[in-house]
């Protein structure tokens, strides 16, 4: 209705300038950077194939769990929306692995391009949580153009010169990886937690592809193998794809340390 509608706008403009020339808006804050969420360290699930709600994740980083989502009933795949850390003014793009299990399809990149093209134009910080298997496969999605769009999200991040911080969460996988404000695309500061997995692809798929044919129980190994020498954070970090890997509970530290 009329009412919500204004409440929201009026909710909205909180978070923003008045124009592009002035700086992002600082509130006064008691939720201070050295707040740690143990709860973090335990809200990715053991098994890679179970989801979880990364609006949960976003609302421990924030200040006073305070998030503004853009456009939630569209690309639900995909999270966007203002939150703020010790005051300042943030934009928050997330996977969200109860949807799609968080792939990037075409709805999902467009929605995600325009928000970090709007953060850019009005000189706000981006924060990018991680937790993507890849780009959606499938023919509707081909003929669609995702190759097209997904370009968008890419160019968005590469072009874009406000400070841009990602964490990755869990899965990062591929080309989809690429485009989420990795260090290929300029990211400032990449974090991960110690679940993360940086990889073209996951074990197991990798692993029916290169040793197709091989008994089960060595490819059982072999998957073994993969996830110890390649989905990890730590050969990650080593190529300098990663500045640092964190303990959940110390995130929104980190990042309140480097928009410093």
């Amino acid at each position: 209705n009329d009412f919500e509608a204004l409440f929201r706008t009026r909710m909205l403009f909180v978070f923003l300038p008045l124009s592009w020339k002035e700086k992002p808006p600082r509130r006064f804050t008691t939720d201070t950077r050295d707040r740690e969420e143990p709860a973090l360290d335990r809200i990715v699930p053991e098994d890679p194939n179970v989801p979880y709600d990364m609006n949960q994740v976003i609302s421990r980083i924030v200040d006073d769990a305070d998030f503004f989502e853009i456009m939630p009933a569209f690309a639900r795949n995909i999270i966007v929306g203002f939150g703020r850390l010790e005051g300042r003014t943030i934009g928050v793009i997330g996977n969200q692995p109860t949807q799609l299990a968080g792939c990037l399809d075409i709805d999902a990149s467009v929605k995600a391009a325009r928000f970090v093209r709007f953060c850019d134009a009005f000189g706000l910080p981006v924060v990018t949580l991680v937790d993507v298997p890849g780009f959606m496969p499938g023919v509707a999605q081909e003929h669609g153009g995702i190759i097209r769009h997904g370009a968008k999200l890419l160019y968005a991040y590469a072009e874009a010169t406000v400070p841009k911080l990602t964490v990755i969460t869990r899965k990062a996988y591929g080309g989809a990886y690429d485009v989420m404000a990795s260090k290929h695309l300029r990211g400032d500061v990449n974090l991960a937690w110690p679940s993360s997995e940086i990889a073209v692809m996951g074990a197991k798929g990798a692993v029916e592809i290169i040793f197709r044919g091989m008994p089960a129980e060595q490819q059982e190994k072999e998957v073994a193998r993969y996830e110890r020498l390649f989905t990890n954070p730590l050969t990650a970090a080593r190529r300098g794809f990663i500045d640092d890997i964190i303990e959940p509970r110390q995130t929104r530290h980190r990042l309140c340390q480097e928009l410093d």
